[in-house]
């Protein structure tokens, strides 16, 4: 089935979901890779996966290293490479993000 680019209005909306703003050129470009992924997906979909186990991660049981208790650093320590630190009051700094 040949891939067909998407219509420009479709990418037009697709764009402003996402804050962009497009030029003409750009809109038939992003038209045509969103039709390929589209088409990608629709072959990974026809794929067989009966006997398949669901996962909620990508990777299998065992690659996860064990929860092992550690002696944490000392406070001075965990300051002494921070770009921005208070060591007087024993605290990060970090840029204001409320304003």
């Amino acid at each position: 089935m040949p891939v067909t680019p998407l219509d420009a209005d479709e990418v037009r909306r697709i764009a402003a979901l996402a804050h962009l703003a497009l030029t003409d050129e750009e809109v038939g470009l992003f038209g045509r890779q969103l039709a390929d992924i589209l088409e990608y997906v629709r072959q990974i979909q026809s794929a067989d996966t009966a006997g398949v186990t669901p996962m909620s991660h990508a990777s299998a049981d065992g690659y996860e290293r064990p929860d092992e208790p550690h002696t944490p650093l000392a406070r001075a320590e965990a300051l002494e490479n921070a770009p921005e630190a208070a060591p007087e009051a024993g605290l990060f700094k970090v840029p204001r993000v409320m304003a």
